[in-house]
């Protein structure tokens, strides 16, 4: 049973990718149809926001996926725990750096991290690595430098919050958890005993069944956030845009259910430029890549709900008052 109603979910997700490309594709036609006409515009740009989010963030999923494919397939256990520090603080520095050489945004990273912690990883670590390397990777220094040349320095300050809020998430999540399993109990294979012997074969289905998984929640969270994008009223958030204490929170939300690619953000945050203060920008840099809707719905597919609460949780305000603290002794 539990096994058709997986099939059902993921044939309505299907179906729901496949009825927005076709709405995208002939839009114009539709709307020629007297009855489809009545329609509100604002419905259409829902369809649009959709697709240009899953068009941007597929290439880093599969990136993702195919990672943790080869993670699964090539690295053991014990390679693993050879690479990480044994002293549990020591081990947050590395993995908070590691983004600097796994180029991975937020889109792709969290398969990335699972497969790394079943194959041993600790689990504060795999959290640090998650919030960080979307923000302290090469591609995202590169776009935040470009968006904002006028002021080169967001680049270097979104890379120095990023790495202090993630060390700080992760010495909480080991207090908290320390000793706790935060993966949910799910098989990763359906293929493992056909491909047994066949390393390239063993990891083309790992990295299909990954994408599959991965692709619903991606699917479902674009479509909350074009939602968010089309019917919130930006209006409200410019009115209190100027406020020192409100703005960064401000900020942070509009960085959750925006949803953009990290490799991206940078140029829709710099358009706030001259309404929002830099620190709240800075809140919205740091904090989008970290949490946003359609990777809140794959960290909830793949943790313990304890987990992913207890994360959503502290994750805003670590960053607050790092950012906070920031502007007020640097900005």
């Amino acid at each position: 049973m539990t096994f058709i109603n997986k099939m059902v979910k993921d044939s309505f997700v299907l179906l729901l990718f496949c009825l927005f490309l076709f709405l995208f594709l002939f839009a114009e036609e539709i709307n020629n149809i007297s009855f489809f006409s009545r329609i509100p515009s604002k419905f259409f740009n829902v369809n649009t926001i959709f697709l240009s989010i899953i068009l941007e963030a597929i290439p880093f999923i599969l990136l993702g996926v195919f990672v943790s494919a080869i993670i699964q397939t090539f690295v053991s256990e014990n390679v693993i725990r050879r690479v990480l520090p044994r002293n549990a603080y020591f081990a947050l520095i590395p993995a908070a750096l590691l983004g600097i050489i796994f180029p991975i945004c937020e889109c792709a990273i969290i398969p990335v991290v699972r497969r790394l912690i079943k194959k041993g990883m600790p689990s504060h670590v795999g959290v640090v690595f998650m919030l960080s390397a979307p923000i302290l990777n090469p591609v995202v220094y590169a776009s935040t430098y470009f968006a904002f040349k006028s002021t080169p320095y967001i680049a270097n300050a979104r890379m120095f919050v990023g790495f202090i809020s993630s060390i700080i998430i992760g010495l909480i999540i080991y207090r908290q958890f320390k000793g706790e399993t935060i993966l949910k109990t799910v098989r990763d294979s359906h293929h493992d005993h056909h491909t047994k012997g066949n390393r390239i074969l063993e990891t083309l289905y790992h990295a299909g069944d990954e994408l599959f998984d991965t692709g619903k929640y991606l699917f479902i969270g674009a479509f909350l956030a074009s939602l968010f994008q089309t019917f919130i009223d930006r209006n409200v958030l410019l009115s209190i845009g100027t406020s020192t204490a409100l703005a960064p929170g401000v900020m942070m939300g509009l960085g959750y259910v925006l949803s953009i690619c990290s490799s991206a953000d940078a140029f829709v945050a710099s358009s706030f430029g001259s309404t929002f203060t830099e620190g709240s920008i800075l809140a919205f840099l740091v904090f989008g890549p970290m949490l946003d809707i359609k990777n809140t719905l794959m960290l909830f597919g793949y943790f313990k709900k304890k987990f992913v609460l207890f994360l959503m949780m502290i994750t805003p305000i670590v960053v607050y008052f790092t950012v906070y603290l920031f502007q007020l002794f640097f900005l």
